[in-house]
């Protein structure tokens, strides 16, 4: 872990109550998964989703829960709350939690841009999170602007960043389950001469690419580009100029983006490999001889940012190029959430 000057959030206990919000989705899925991986100290899991989900069962350590309804259930003595359940449910749901003395995590757009509310990727900002001594409440950022900022910050602090300019290359999964479910039926009724039905995003997916995610703004920016933007200056605390432009691709698992840097100062692509490959949470594929860079179909299922294809750019001093991808439900999201709650039991 980045090293950080945190006093514990939480008493040292054996076990927290952990409540999961949103635990039937596909990142809440995955939260629980983490959750049993790293071992976290649980003395009580507790899954919770709308109303649609309640009743239904989840195995957790071997054991089989109950989902509870959201909108009755008593936050009273949980410790910590993993939210994945969208902005809305969060907006009304997290200040109850967060005011039952609860710490709240939260995975949606809801808080990000609050001022009085840390948006946190461990590896980069970790002492954000004392902003969540008065609040409670701590924003995970968005999963294409997680991966990119895990593979700045490292160069940014040896030579100070510029600009930055990213073109993604997102997976369906950042679109939910049945942005999944879409791209497997096109798939299956193109390659069986059918017509694709479109329903989820705004153009056929399958075997086609779409730079378009999240609705367009006054500006001519997607949302989805402008959070890039926003979140990446305030996740850095740093003047950076970002421009950006995400693209939806035919994948279902794990976001790429091709990174363009310039810094202050020079910074050769052997420096910048040597900076990334001693990075927390970083692993660097880059090997042109041998045709060795990062793909997203290896880093789907995997924690770490994969970077690749480092070099500089002969057309503008002081830059370089790199290839960033990352397993946009784990890395993007359950894990970066889980990593915070690491954070708060920190001792």
């Amino acid at each position: 872990m980045t090293e950080h000057n945190l006093e514990a959030f939480l008493p040292k206990k054996e076990g927290y109550v952990v409540a999961v919000v949103g635990a039937t989705g596909a990142v809440g899925q995955t939260m629980l998964e983490i959750l049993q991986e790293r071992k976290f100290p649980i003395s009580k899991i507790i899954p919770v989703a709308s109303s649609r989900s309640a009743g239904s069962l989840i195995e957790f350590n071997d054991e089989s829960y109950e989902v509870e309804d959201l909108d009755g259930f008593d936050p009273e003595g949980v410790d910590i709350a993993l939210f994945s359940a969208g902005g809305g449910t969060s907006k009304q749901h997290a200040p109850r939690f967060a005011e039952a003395g609860c710490y709240v995590i939260d995975n949606s757009s809801a808080w990000r841009m609050n001022e009085d509310i840390g948006l946190l990727v461990p590896e980069v900002n970790p002492n954000d999170l004392e902003m969540a001594r008065h609040n409670r409440i701590i924003a995970n950022p968005n999963c294409s602007t997680i991966q990119m900022v895990v593979a700045l910050n490292p160069l940014h602090a040896v030579v100070p960043i510029k600009r930055v300019n990213v073109s993604t290359y997102q997976a369906v999964s950042g679109g939910g389950g049945k942005a999944i479910e879409e791209l497997a039926k096109q798939t299956a009724s193109l390659l069986n001469g059918e017509t694709a039905k479109v329903n989820v995003f705004p153009a056929r997916i399958a075997f086609n690419v779409i730079p378009h995610i999240d609705v367009f703004l006054e500006n001519g920016y997607t949302k989805e580009e402008q959070k890039m933007i926003d979140e990446t200056v305030k996740i850095m605390h740093a003047d950076i100029a970002v421009t950006a432009t995400t693209v939806r691709v035919p994948v279902f698992y794990g976001h790429s983006e091709a990174v363009n840097i310039t810094f202050e100062d020079e910074m050769t692509a052997d420096h910048a490999r040597q900076i990334l490959a001693d990075a927390e949470g970083i692993c660097v594929i880059d090997d042109p001889a041998s045709e060795d860079y990062p793909l997203a179909s290896d880093a789907a299922g995997t924690d770490p940012v994969w970077v690749g294809r480092i070099r500089e750019d002969a057309s503008c001093a002081n830059s370089l190029h790199l290839w960033v991808v990352a397993d946009n439900i784990r890395k993007g999201a359950a894990l970066n959430a889980i990593q915070i709650a690491e954070l708060l039991i920190a001792q």
